[in-house]
């Protein structure tokens, strides 16, 4: 994992996350010791938006982390009135 990833944590990566999350990653924490096959990483926890909603610092099991690109959420596009242009 490097910083800007986005990842899906679910239970595969702790119990903690019973409900799943969508983190983009700051960065791995190696300074702190874990068990063989765990890992501390600080990161941005996502809403629906992919809008950075809390900061967390999460102790994950590096086999069940897993790399994703941001569901899509499709957006209504704004209406724009146009007027009129000028030309020459």
């Amino acid at each position: 994992m490097t910083a800007g990833d986005v990842v899906y944590l679910a239970a595969a990566a702790s119990v903690q996350f019973l409900r799943p999350i969508f983190v983009r990653v700051i960065r791995e924490l190696p300074e702190r010791h874990t068990y063989d096959g765990w890992v501390w990483i600080e990161g941005y926890e996502l809403n629906a938006a992919g809008d950075a909603v809390a900061l967390r610092e999460l102790y994950v099991m590096r086999a069940g982390v897993r790399l994703q690109a941001l569901p899509v959420v499709p957006t209504r596009q704004a209406k724009r009135r146009r007027g009129p242009v000028r030309v020459g």
